[in-house]
């Protein structure tokens, strides 16, 4: 077998999918993690895959969601994030949310248990030394600055950055069940995997005033400049863009039933979502904010029924970094100015937990075949994985300069004529019509997805004398 070992720097989502799918076609890996020698402004734990910011994975349905997709491929392709995802998923409706602490300790101890993986603590500070020739760097958003300096000089170009928000997380028991109630939007999943607080027009224009005039986050000089992701824009942002703004994104009161006023419709929900197995912990949904820690306490309190809102944890903002990938990035994910540096997850513009492994994954394989000194096919864009890598590669960008972050979406797969008609002869309009579309992109997806698993899998199937060698020595 070939002792050559892949270096994964960066011990996230991604860093520990590409170790997992390395190992996973033979190839030895060691997996180089900053912390806890040095931490960063957003990780809590030294623990491998730790979520920052929300716990939800997104949606989970493969047939009518891009990310829920992409997390069916994953799972055929032996994903160990899915995987672990599964293992410690919490109620979330139709998403995939799940308990962040039982599913970093689950990713820690596969990797940590590994005998092909070699956990090394300790910064990576500058470029890899020049005798690791398959290197992978996975550091994320919160690259360290010397790593990030050491890796803007030598692609040539300028870093681009956003600014990224966590929301808080309160204590169930301090939730008040007077006004509060369990629900999801709809009756989807169990039909009662979200805690929900309404507000009347009242409550939510003083609330919306609060926000405003909220003490926030002042930026440095050197932020100011910097665009937010428009997925995971702050709260008072939000609220910036326009009074109704929030009652149409994640205060939309459509699609729920006040069990304790069923009669009277609220005008705005705020909803939280379960952050932990035990139920003890919920995370408010889409509460991304930049506002101070004694502003949000005061403010969010003023929700009905989180008066005595206790908080495990207060929003925050970060910055993020990202290369300009479709420029400085090869189809296999290399950097052209120094081919033995490939990159995977959110340092290479994807946006999302699902799509960070999922370039983690990809890496991975391009990793390993290297290793081994063959080519490997890079996934059809006809397949979310596919898609996503065609997006950071710029396969379908008009001007590879505009390149912004993106999370998986339909408008990145290749078109496919709509269905006309349902298997009735009925004719599709309007939101059936898009449906029926999505199921056919969903469905080609998955075909094409097997057969790419399936070359791969005859790609490092052991020849003849490898065969020998491995019986041999077993």
């Amino acid at each position: 077998m070939n002792k050559k070992k892949v270096h994964i720097i960066g011990g996230g989502l991604a860093g520990c999918e590409a170790a997992w799918q390395c190992v996973s076609l033979g190839i030895p890996v060691i997996l180089h993690e900053m912390r806890p020698e040095r931490g960063t402004e957003a990780h809590l734990t030294d623990g491998l895959a730790e979520l920052v910011c929300s716990n939800s994975f997104r949606s989970d349905d493969h047939e009518n969601n891009a990310v829920g997709l992409l997390h069916q491929e994953m799972r055929t392709c032996g994903s160990l994030i899915m995987s672990c995802a599964d293992q410690h998923k919490v109620p979330a409706g139709s998403a995939l949310a799940v308990d962040r602490n039982g599913f970093s300790d689950s990713v820690t101890k596969a990797i940590e248990d590994h005998p092909l993986i070699t956990v090394e603590r300790g910064e990576i500070a500058g470029l890899p030394p020049k005798d690791w020739d398959n290197v992978i760097i996975a550091t994320g958003p919160l690259t360290s600055p010397a790593l990030s300096q050491a890796i803007l000089e030598i692609s040539g170009e300028d870093s681009l950055a956003f600014f990224d928000a966590i929301a808080p997380i309160i204590h169930r028991d301090s939730i008040n069940f007077d006004t509060a109630w369990f629900q999801s939007r709809y009756d989807k999943g169990d039909g009662a995997d979200y805690i929900n607080c309404p507000m009347d027009k009242d409550q939510y224009e003083a609330f919306i005033d609060a926000l405003l005039g909220g003490d926030k986050t002042e930026f440095k000089d050197w932020e100011k400049d910097t665009p937010y992701f428009d997925g995971c824009l702050p709260i008072e942002v939000m609220a910036e863009r326009g009074r109704e703004t929030l009652r149409h994104g994640p205060m939309k009161p459509v699609g729920l039933t006040n069990e304790h006023n069923p009669t009277v419709k609220a005008y705005a929900v705020v909803q939280l979502r379960q952050d932990n197995t035990l139920a003890t912990l919920y995370n408010m949904v889409g509460f991304q904010t930049k506002l101070k820690y004694g502003a949000q306490q005061g403010i969010f309190q003023t929700i009905p029924g989180l008066e005595n809102a206790e908080f495990a944890r207060l929003g925050g903002i970060h910055r993020n970094t990202f290369l300009n990938s479709p420029v400085v990035l090869d189809g296999n994910l290399r950097l052209k100015a120094e081919p033995r540096l490939r990159f995977a997850g959110q340092v290479t513009g994807v946006e999302g937990y699902v799509e960070s492994a999922a370039c983690g994954l990809l890496a991975g394989r391009f990793a390993a075949a290297q290793t081994k000194g063959r080519t490997i096919t890079t996934p059809p864009e006809t397949t979310a994985l596919g898609a996503l890598l065609a997006h950071i590669t710029g396969g379908h960008l008009a001007e590879k300069r505009s390149f912004q972050p993106m999370n998986i979406n339909f408008g990145l797969f290749p078109s496919i004529p709509a269905p006309t008609q349902d298997e009735n002869g009925k004719k599709l309009r309007g939101k059936d019509k898009t449906r029926a579309r999505r199921r056919l992109i969903t469905a080609r997806a998955l075909d094409d997805m097997a057969n790419w698993t399936l070359s791969v899998k005859t790609l490092f199937a052991p020849g003849e004398n490898e065969a020998n060698d491995i019986a041999a020595k077993s």
